[in-house]
């Protein structure tokens, strides 16, 4: 049995290899700041995009997407403002985008991208 961390560790990799097959490049993880923490942080083209990893290993207590509240939304939208800054870079953009991943640990995992979460 995976602990909570492993399982999250291993969503978070799971999450980087598809979005690099999917044509984003992965510049940073795990970033945090007074705020919080940033998943991954992407670009795709001139676009910063903050990615919010969900990991579960099954779906008893909810799909992933669901623990994104307004409110950890709100705050993805100021922490991808605030690595924007302390990183002195400019983008023509930013958005927010979520990976929920199905990992039960027997088969491949199941990935779901959802892209400019609002």
């Amino acid at each position: 049995m995976r602990t909570k961390d492993e399982l999250g560790k291993r969503g978070e990799a799971i999450a980087a290899s598809y979005l690099e097959d999917a044509g984003l490049r992965v510049i940073d993880r795990n970033w945090r700041c007074a705020l919080g923490e940033i998943d991954l942080v992407a670009v795709e083209g001139a676009t910063l995009v903050v990615v919010e990893v969900k990991t579960r290993s099954s779906e008893a207590y909810g799909h992933p997407l669901e623990a994104i509240t307004p409110g950890k939304l709100e705050r993805l939208y100021l922490l991808a403002s605030r690595w924007a800054r302390s990183h002195d870079l400019r983008f023509s953009g930013f958005r927010v985008d979520a990976v929920a991943i199905l990992d039960d640990g027997t088969g491949k995992p199941v990935v779901e991208h959802l892209r400019a979460v609002s």
